[in-house]
Formats: C-alpha cells, structure tokens, sequence
C-alpha cells in the first residue's frame, strides 16, 4: 500500500504548509492511487487538487491510497478522523470500498463528499444528511443508457457488469428504463479474460451489446470483444470509454455510444475553463473522474465562503445549495444529497486521424433525479 500525504496552502504556486491555523479546513482524501482502476483515482485526485490551486484556497488536503481495498480504506478513515482531525472526507472510487467507509463516518459526525460513488443503498433508507454525492447515483448513467436505447430501437441487448454494488445497481438501472435484456452475466471484480462471456453473446439473440466495467476491466472486455469477430453495436456508460481507456482501446471503440454527466465539450464557461486548465498543468484531455474533483473541490470552497464544518447545520446547508459553477452546466441537489442533472450521449470519434475520442451528441434525459429519492427521509 502506497501512503501519500499532501498539506497544502494553495497559492499562486503551491507551497507545503508548515502548520495549519485555527481556520484552515482539513480535508481528508482517500482513493484509488495504485494497483486496477488507479487512473480513476488520480483524476479525481488531479481535478480537485486543480479547483484548490485555481481558487488559491487555504486547505489542507491528506491524501491516502486505498489500494483499491476495503479494508485499507476503513482503516485510513478511522486514522484520518481520528489522529488527523480532519473536517471531511472524500475521494472513494469503488462503492464497495464506500460502502465499508460512509455510513460510519456520516453517522460520527464527519462529512463525506462523494465524488464517484453513489451505491443505492446511501441514496434511499440508508442516506445521512451529513453525506453528500457531486457525481451521480450509481444506476443514473445506465438508466439513461437504457432510455436511450429504447428509443433508438434496440429490442435485445445483451447486458453484462462486474458482480459488486455499482455493478448490480449498473444493471438494475439499465432494466428499469429499457425492460428485460436477451441475456445478463455478472463478471467478476477485476476480472482480465471475458472469453466466457464473449462466447455467450456470439451464441444468443442478441441485437446489441451494452456493457458497464470500469477502468482495465473495461479495456480488457473492449479489445478482445473486437477480435471475436462479433459484428454488434455497442454501448455503456462513461466508465467503460473515459479518455484513458480509448487511448488503451484505440480504434475498436469508434461508434460506441455511451452517457455521462459531463463531456470535455460541453458547451459552457466553467468546463471551458476547466478543460483549458486542466490540459496546461498535466498535459491530457481530463476524464469524467477528473471533472467530479474539480466540482467536489468546487462544492466545498462555495460552502466554506458561507459556513465552516464545525457549523455543522450552517455547513450542511451551504452545500446542499450547491453555489458553484458546476462543469457539467445545470446542477442541484435532490432531497437525498444527490444530484438532479442531465445525463447526455456521447459518440467515440476518430478526428484527424488521432487517437479516439468522445464527442457530445446529446441530451439522453433531463434533470434526472434517482430513483431512491422517495425512500430518504431528510
């Protein structure tokens, strides 16, 4: 396990803070840094700790690596609340390492600021008005996919994620916009060999192939569902087509269509300025990752401008107002702490002969809220 410490007084340049002042808000980061998946931590970790240089904040932010386990992520969270007193915590990728990590620290008093996983279970009878999701709940981007698909004609998908909360929820957001799949297979977490699975679709019904696996899963699945010779349209959500994984896929993913909360091209002045930025200091096109720290590291500083944490109702309350300029354009958040958004479409694109890229090329759905809203009672 990899430990990295970061205490920052953000300003023109970043500069290592000797000691913190009674006023300087502690921020607790926890993500994925090493091992499978570790680029959707680093983005998330690039674009918040962006937000803070550019806003020129006195924070101090503790970053850890979870190494992708659920018990490294509990125990650095008891380390972080209780030996470094921090405010708040932030940073989970994977909703099982969420899941092992969130309800006991809303529960203790300490606000977690979700900028990536959002498990059913923390948006509806489980939900704590000291937790708040920046990104998405997680069935949001496969319930557009299935709106989606719907209404371009499909009738026969085969649908396949990995056997863990954000993937059952993946699914299970997928069937309630679209209906029953032609087939469904659960992988493993992690897994690198999909000929089973490829096997399976090759000798089905199937019209179409949508897909949720995150990260090397993802590409993985991609190059060797392009070798098999199966000649079916694919999509998925964001997560299986960020910037890193087309890079990785290469020109086997042009045509999937897949959803996301936020695009590079989204059309208005805080992406452009994030994007622009964001490309200066590390030299690559940000992912949808990157764009949930940067706005989770937005939130926070709109909400230290009105309250501090250890005002916890003024605090609570100046989030849930969400006063930021969010990348993705119009934002707020529903009863239960997680964003009502639109969720658009976007196309993997060759554009001069570069690598592959997503292209915005719509609005899937409008403002949508989760489905487990009506089970919260905040």
């Amino acid at each position: 396990m990899k430990k990295m410490v970061i205490s920052l007084a953000v300003s023109a340049a970043l500069v290592v803070a000797t000691a913190a002042s009674a006023a300087t808000t502690k921020i607790g980061m926890i993500t994925t840094l090493s091992g499978g998946g570790s680029h959707l931590g680093i983005d998330v970790r690039d674009g918040f700790m962006l937000a803070t240089e550019m806003a020129n904040a006195d924070l101090d932010v503790i970053i850890r690596d979870d190494a992708r386990k659920p018990g490294i992520a509990k125990s650095l969270s008891n380390e972080l609340i209780q030996k470094d007193k921090v405010d708040i915590l932030t940073g989970i990728i994977w909703s099982n390492l969420a899941m092992a990590v969130v309800p006991s620290t809303v529960r203790g008093g300490t606000f977690y600021l979700s900028p990536n996983a959002g498990p059913s279970a923390l948006a509806g009878k489980a939900c704590h008005e000291n937790y708040f999701n920046v990104a998405w709940q997680n069935n949001n981007l496969h319930e557009a996919m299935g709106h989606f698909m719907k209404a371009e004609g499909l009738k026969k998908p085969f649908i396949l994620a990995p056997n863990y909360p954000a993937g059952t929820d993946a699914l299970t957001g997928f069937k309630s916009r679209f209906g029953e799949a032609e087939g469904e297979i659960f992988t493993t977490l992690g897994q690198k060999d999909y000929a089973a699975e490829i096997a399976q679709i090759r000798a089905s019904n199937a019209d179409s192939v949508f897909f949720f696996l995150p990260g090397g899963m993802g590409i993985a699945f991609m190059k060797q569902f392009a070798s098999s010779g199966i000649e079916l349209p694919v999509y998925g959500p964001a997560f299986s087509f960020d910037e890193i994984i087309l890079g990785a896929v290469g020109n086997s993913a042009i045509g999937v269509k897949n959803t996301s909360q936020w695009a590079y091209d989204l059309d208005n002045a805080a992406n452009q300025k994030f994007v622009k930025a964001f490309r200066a200091k590390y030299e690559r096109t940000p992912t949808l990752y990157a764009s949930q720290g940067y706005d989770t590291a937005n939130l926070i500083l709109s909400a230290l401008k009105k309250a501090q944490p250890s005002d916890k109702s003024a605090f609570r309350s100046a989030l849930k107002s969400a006063d930021f300029e969010s990348v993705r354009g119009s934002f707020k958040f529903g009863s239960n702490n997680h964003p009502i958004q639109n969720i658009y479409v976007r196309e993997v694109v060759a554009v001069n002969g570069k690598k592959p890229t997503n292209k915005l090329v719509g609005v899937a759905i409008s403002d949508l809220q989760d489905a487990f809203a009506s089970q919260c009672s905040l």
